[in-house]
């Protein structure tokens, strides 16, 4: 089945998944949205911004809780986030990056390299 842009909201949540999980990437992208800590909320008068690669974040929910660290990576796909720090130890012995939803974390500082989005900011 494709994906609607007329498509409102359903109770079931298989149907919210399937919607998400289908959705066109530009829609899947600013769905990858997370909280401002308090000082950035007052300096940018903004409740949440969309997480960028070189953020400092703060994971707020989960096995790594409290963990700070940069964002090294983003998978838009499957809408996760790959922190710097946050990792798990593997089976054979070797470390690989865990995936953290971007609801689950809280943006502690923005990376303002790029001119739009400091214009996005003001």
């Amino acid at each position: 089945m494709n994906w609607a842009s007329a498509w409102k909201s359903s109770k079931k949540p298989g149907k919210q998944r399937k919607y998400i999980r289908n959705a066109p990437k530009h829609v899947k992208g600013a769905q990858l949205g997370s909280h401002l800590s308090p000082e950035l909320r007052k300096k940018y008068s903004k409740r949440a911004a969309r997480v960028r690669k070189g953020d400092r974040v703060k994971v707020m929910n989960g096995t790594f809780k409290g963990k700070t660290g940069k964002v090294e990576r983003i998978d838009t796909e499957k809408q996760r986030v790959f922190v710097s720090g946050i990792e798990i130890l593997k089976k054979d012995g070797s470390k690989a990056q865990y995936p953290v939803k971007p609801s689950n974390l809280m943006i502690q500082d923005l990376d303002l390299s790029d001119k739009r989005r400091i214009k996005k900011t003001k």
